[in-house]
């Protein structure tokens, strides 16, 4: 299994690199973002770059007309020690000055195939946010939260590609902030069951409540930096568009949020408790343990290290407490109906595992193609292995056991979402990425889009090319003109391309939803396009990710 992880984040960690670039190369332009922000207390720095908060005052940097201010603590205490799997401690109030120039470490990951030192400075003590603003005096900006993807288990808010000076100088009219969260078997780690479980009863969905903290500290203080709390959109990728679609399902958060733009990600990325047991049972067979007492005496690199057995099964729980335990459910009952929703993901999601895992990616897929039978009705194995005789095979290398899965975790919960989102009378906004990488089997793979949201068309690991600057432009003014307005609509004058792009919202009638082609972005019919097979693997998304 590790070497089936280890080649996947080839991929997930590395995209911060450029072809060509050694690992070295890329681990020291990695560790240069990190550093230690210290306390002020000689009075000396820039008031002009200094935002007070109610846990400090925040010095930034400023680079050209954007001041980003990094590894801004959102907690009063980091979950270390005692606080390990325990909820997120609120910040306390403080008049201190700090610098606000590095990012705080990233969380607990496992490591790259080598078994080196990960390209990210790592630690327990990673609950930190940071912020991007234009150098102006513009009051109530739309406010965008970023929410890093990773499957739960790698990423981090330090991701050169994923960093936001790009996109606030492109779009001083928004502020921009991203948030770290517990990954893995510090994040999402079931824990009540064990004899002395019952004083971690929030330890399976801590990744969540932490992104919660974040979102509180944001709404509290971003006014300061010229946001407005009350228009604030929450968007994430893969594990993130996960968590921003489970977000608005948590009692309370709607305070801290009005808009959603999930990509590749839905409440298929949750488990459910028997399965979360499960995992946490046989990680703790492997380590010889039985309490959480004898987890606490373990390394945390051998700890981190064993749990790779748990590879692309550690997501957040459908616990019944903190998240409900038919998230789908939820949604056609209006759970959400006050939050406007973008939601979308890329015609070959499944490129990304086939470039990861490499020539492990057939027996990987098997495996997960076999697993996800044996749930299912003879009658609903029936449906699924004619979908998989008939599906159209792009190449040797895109199976239909690849075009299944594409259905199973990214298209039917894709559209059950948007149905339920509009059933219930709420706004769905649904898009279809179509455009592909020049790296051979990837095609328009999972995370294909994210250096063009982020503005940052250097970054070609994942997307082996530039994209065509204007459709990246077009895209990029969609994305913010939602956050501002709730409607991703352009006019011709607003448009970067010149052209007016109506996108109508999803019904149930038409199910219409906007395709992103790189020049012909336009509006089209699911039924024309036939991209779910509603016969065949609607009925999956019922079955989850695992």
């Amino acid at each position: 299994m590790r070497k089936l992880l280890s080649a996947l984040l080839l991929v997930a960690l590395l995209s911060g690199c450029s072809f060509g670039e050694t690992l070295d190369e890329a681990r020291e332009k990695m560790t240069a973002l990190y550093g230690e922000n210290k306390r002020i207390t000689d009075g000396n720095y820039d008031r002009s770059l200094a935002v007070r908060c109610i846990n400090g005052t925040f010095v930034g940097k400023k680079n050209e007309n954007v001041i980003a201010y990094k590894g801004i603590p959102f907690v009063g205490k980091q979950p270390v020690g005692e606080l390990r799997w325990k909820a997120p401690v609120d910040v306390i109030p403080d008049d201190a000055v700090y610098e606000a120039y590095y990012n705080g470490k990233s969380p607990c990951q496992v490591n790259d195939m080598w078994q080196k030192a990960s390209l990210y400075v790592q630690g327990e003590d990673c609950l930190y946010l940071n912020v991007w603003k234009a150098d102006d005096s513009g009051k109530k900006k739309p406010v965008m939260v970023w929410i890093h993807g990773g499957a739960f288990e790698v990423g981090g808010t330090v991701e050169t590609r994923e960093e936001g000076t790009n996109f606030v100088k492109e779009n001083p009219d928004i502020i921009l902030v991203s948030v770290e969260y517990r990954l893995g078997v510090f994040g999402f780690f079931h824990l009540s069951h064990l004899p002395d479980g019952k004083d971690y009863p929030d330890a399976q969905n801590l990744g969540l409540m932490d992104q919660i903290m974040a979102l509180k500290w944001v709404h509290e203080n971003i006014a300061n930096f010229g946001g407005d709390p009350e228009n604030v959109t929450i968007f994430g990728q893969s594990a993130g568009g996960g968590s921003v679609s489970l977000l608005p399902l948590i009692e309370g958060s709607h305070k801290y949020f009005k808009r959603v733009i999930a990509q590749s990600g839905s409440p298929v990325f949750t488990r459910s408790t028997e399965q979360a047991i499960a995992c946490t049972n046989e990680l703790m067979e492997k380590l010889g343990c039985k309490t959480v007492a004898d987890l606490q005496k373990l390394d945390v690199k051998k700890f981190v290290d064993e749990a790779d057995i748990l590879t692309l099964r550690v997501w957040a729980e459908r616990d019944g407490k903190y998240l409900p335990l038919d998230p789908y459910e939820a949604y056609a009952n209006g759970v959400a109906k006050d939050i406007d929703f973008m939601q979308g993901c890329t015609k070959d999601e499944m490129g990304y595992f086939v470039v990861g895992f490499g020539d492990s990616y057939d027996e990987w897929a098997a495996s997960q193609k076999s697993q996800k039978m044996a749930q299912l009705t003879e009658e609903e194995r029936t449906l699924a292995e004619s979908f998989c005789k008939d599906v159209k095979e792009v190449s040797p290398d895109y199976t239909s056991t690849s075009r299944l899965f594409d259905q199973i975790v990214f298209i039917a919960p894709l559209f059950r979402m948007s149905e339920n989102q509009t059933k219930a009378g709420g706004k769905s906004y649904t898009y279809y990425f179509r455009v592909e990488s020049s790296i051979p089997k990837m095609k328009s793979g999972h995370a294909v889009e994210l250096s063009t949201v982020f503005n940052h068309p250097e970054e070609t690991l994942v997307t082996g090319r530039r994209f065509d600057e204007t459709f990246s432009k077009t895209l990029r003014k969609m994305w913010v003109q939602f956050a501002k307005t709730g409607n991703p609509s352009l006019s011709a004058e607003d448009s970067p391309d010149g052209k007016a792009h109506e996108w109508p919202l999803y019904d149930l009638k038409d199910k219409e939803l906007m395709i992103f082609d790189e020049f012909n972005i336009h509006p089209a019919k699911e039924s024309e396009l036939k991209i779910l097979d509603w016969d065949r693997t609607y009925f999956l998304t019922r079955y989850y990710c695992i």
